[in-house]
């Protein structure tokens, strides 16, 4: 397989989570988005859309969203598992990710961002304000939804990593990133702290990637 991936995108994060606990280790290969290599016409024949991830299979077949590959992976290579048995628990994981794959990072992304500074004039610190609005109002859910849940071990979800994780990491990076300060959530944080410790969560994080600064 062959990971198209950007070492501090998002979504590429959180996929390479994903193929990490699942014990996957597809070729690297790297995607500039800060010159926009995502958009020029080599990349786009793989992904029409000009984002990142992309997964390309062995029989060539290429997977784009992460949303979708991460079910891919689910139900390709169902152990370890990211998501519970239990149906209730189960929709109760997908919230928790939702909260953070469909309402903090899409209007926190690259695109949005660069919008805001070329359309609307924004300057850097009205950017980190508006991340630090959605990641807020994101951050304030999930915390109160991991405070609700007595029976949960170091993770959000149950006594291993899964779904929710996978989801939640890569936004606590994005939230440093943008100057956003933990403190007000201690259980968001007590969970990256237990995630950070594992080799799947810490070989993913964007500076141990080959296209990061050195």
């Amino acid at each position: 397989m062959k990971l198209y991936s950007f070492f501090r995108s998002g979504t590429s994060h959180r996929l390479r989570i994903a193929l990490n606990l699942k014990g996957l280790t597809p070729d690297y290969l790297p995607v500039d988005l800060r010159v926009d290599e995502q958009a020029e016409a080599p990349f786009k024949r793989i992904n029409p859309q000009g984002l990142v991830p992309a997964l390309t299979l062995d029989n060539g077949e290429t997977l784009i969203q992460s949303p979708a590959i991460i079910e891919w992976l689910e139900e390709r290579y169902p152990t370890p598992a990211l998501l519970p048995a239990d149906p209730e628990a189960r929709a109760h994981v997908r919230a928790l990710a939702a909260i953070v794959g469909c309402d903090v990072h899409p209007i926190n992304n690259r695109r949005i961002l660069q919008t805001l500074r070329q359309q609307f004039g924004a300057d850097e610190a009205a950017i980190n304000a508006w991340c630090a609005t959605w990641i807020t109002a994101g951050f304030d859910a999930i915390e109160a939804l991991l405070a609700q849940d007595d029976t949960r071990g170091s993770f959000c979800f149950g006594k291993a990593p899964g779904l929710a994780d996978v989801y939640l990491i890569p936004q606590v990076e994005s939230a440093r990133r943008f100057g956003v300060n933990l403190a007000r959530w201690p259980l968001i944080s007590a969970v990256d702290a237990a995630c950070s410790a594992l080799p799947a969560f810490a070989q993913a994080t964007p500076l141990a990637q080959p296209d990061a600064p050195q």
